[in-house]
């Protein structure tokens, strides 16, 4: 599926900061749009339905599965997640660059049905620390955090898998390394000659 626009991937552990260095990303990048995914979690703090996430119910959401809605679905900490396989397709087609934020399952999943998928994994600086940023949150019980920090032991095991892999240790410094990473791939020979044809057809380069 060649498309005018880029699609990236953004993984990371519980705690990391990826949401954060997302929201931020969109804050600078006009030109970048986020995917909100489906989810059946419950909202938390000053989470608003169509702005995080599409909370639904878990009958609902595998009722969209059965209808092939999904681009690509996964089981997080007993919750089920999911991205909209309309919305993605129609925002790149229309030349939009789109960023997802999900978990290293997912991301296997688009890659797969769309390699030119550029993924990216946000790692913590140490487990001290990511355990450290999830109490600070202040959202989770001791117990809900020991098995968020079990599973990101799992989770980032699969960060070899990805392209790019970002520290987030100051935050400023893994913002830079984002921006430079979506600024780089709009950059590439194939991005450029989908998105600058008539300069590419007038250099005999298409």
């Amino acid at each position: 599926m060649e498309t005018p626009g880029n699609l990236f991937v953004v993984a990371a552990p519980s705690g990391a900061g990826k949401s954060s260095l997302v929201k931020a990303l969109l804050e600078l990048d006009s030109h970048l749009a986020l995917s909100v995914s489906h989810t059946t979690r419950a909202p938390r703090g000053q989470d608003q339905h169509g702005r995080e996430y599409w909370f639904v119910d878990e009958p609902e959401f595998r009722a969209m599965i059965g209808r092939g809605e999904f681009f690509e679905w996964a089981q997080v900490h007993g919750k089920l997640y999911g991205t909209s396989r309309k919305a993605i397709e129609e925002r790149l087609a229309h030349g939009e660059d789109v960023v997802l934020e999900i978990d290293w399952q997912g991301a296997q999943q688009i890659k797969r049905l769309f390699p030119q998928t550029v993924t990216i994994f946000i790692l913590p600086p140490s487990w001290a620390e990511l355990e450290q940023r999830l109490k600070r949150r202040g959202e989770d019980q001791p117990e809900v955090i020991a098995t968020r920090m079990a599973n990101a032991r799992e989770e980032v095991s699969h960060a070899r898998e990805f392209d790019f892999v970002i520290i987030n240790a100051l935050f400023e410094t893994a913002l830079f390394d984002l921006k430079t990473v979506v600024h780089s791939q709009r950059l590439k020979f194939a991005a450029q000659r989908r998105n600058k044809s008539a300069v590419f057809t007038a250099l005999d380069l298409d």
